[in-house]
């Protein structure tokens, strides 16, 4: 198996894409809005890629809710942005902490019922007044300490679903003054004011994977971004923080490593892999690009391998009983109350 996810942006495999999954073997995949079009459908789909593979390769979706959640109406729900548990909060901790994780457990069962075993979620982010809005409502609080019990309770939500949780980005994105998508963020506060930053972290550092940040924290390393850096992975992620879970990058296509370095997408993969990454996640959905992503990664082994078979064994898991009828009903209550305060 190579050492990344693959984005797919299609409703079902052509020849083309089945045969190059067939022969490259990723070890993962990713959904985009464009693959998902109803649940037998994207149950079909991850059954397609799972025999393209020749394994039972763990699916990741990105499905924080609010603005970056890629199944929508009609045929799924809605979920909040992640601040709507952070204005719950008004209403009391614990009903707080209650709609968190009854959200993502409801989540998690759309997930588990179509086959989609992990998700690219909770954030951790902590925004700083003046930073960019690309974080904004998607973080759960401006605390660390909300930031980590709130987001705590959405992880134990997808948990209980028998999803896979991820959170992002890790060393912490909520300084950075532009979008990695776009450009470069570089952060220039000192070491002493970055605690603060990776305190939710440090406080979820038993989760079971993890997600880079493309920004440069001159604190740390002022001449790579986190995601190719070995000091901010070696000393401040798994030294600092204590991480030790299976380590992503964010997706290698965003403008942020383009600018950071020369060369094409193998060549960001093969930086990201030598700098401490386990997988790198390549997000487009062109086969082209994926061909030259594959090109720079290598056969997943070593811890990375470890890693990696921890996190399938966790996704694989069956879900906790569980009547996602009445769990809707509960969760409309709990946000109708608290959001009267």
């Amino acid at each position: 198996m190579l050492a990344c996810s693959l984005g797919v942006r299609q409703t079902k495999l052509d020849a083309d894409l089945r045969k190059f999954f067939h022969d490259a073997r990723p070890w993962s995949f990713i959904l985009f809005r464009e693959a998902c079009a109803s649940r037998e459908q994207v149950r079909a789909l991850c059954a397609d890629l799972r025999e393209a593979v020749g394994h039972d390769a763990p699916i990741w979706i990105d499905q924080e809710g609010g603005r970056v959640a890629r199944l929508k109406p009609p045929e799924w729900p809605v979920w909040p942005a992640a601040a709507a548990y952070r204005k719950l909060r008004v209403g009391g901790e614990q009903g707080a902490l209650e709609a968190a994780r009854l959200g993502y457990r409801l989540i998690a069962y759309e997930l588990k019922t179509m086959g989609v075993d992990g998700d690219f979620a909770p954030v951790l982010d902590i925004p700083a007044e003046g930073s960019d809005k690309i974080v904004g409502d998607r973080a759960f609080a401006s605390e660390p300490e909300s930031v980590a019990s709130l987001a705590g309770a959405a992880l134990a939500g997808l948990h209980a679903g028998g999803v896979a949780g991820c959170i992002k980005h890790m060393p912490g994105h909520g300084r950075a003054l532009a979008d990695s998508h776009l450009a470069l963020p570089r952060v220039s506060a000192s070491a002493a004011e970055l605690e603060r930053d990776i305190a939710p972290f440090h406080a979820l550092k038993t989760a079971e994977a993890a997600m880079t940040a493309h920004i440069v924290y001159e604190a740390w390393d002022p001449d790579r971004p986190a995601t190719c850096s070995p000091l901010v992975i070696e000393q401040i992620i798994r030294g600092r923080i204590g991480f030790q879970g299976l380590l992503m990058s964010d997706d290698i296509d965003m403008k942020a490593l383009q600018f950071a370095m020369n060369g094409g997408l193998g060549r960001r993969a093969e930086a990201a892999l030598r700098a401490g990454c386990d997988v790198v996640l390549q997000c487009s959905g062109s086969l082209a690009d994926m061909t030259d992503t594959a090109n720079g990664c290598g056969v997943l082994d070593g811890f990375s391998l470890v890693r990696a078979r921890a996190v399938e064994a966790f996704a694989k898991r069956p879900a906790d009983e569980f009547d996602a009828a009445a769990g809707w009903v509960r969760y409309k209550a709990l946000m109708s109350g608290l959001l009267a305060v």
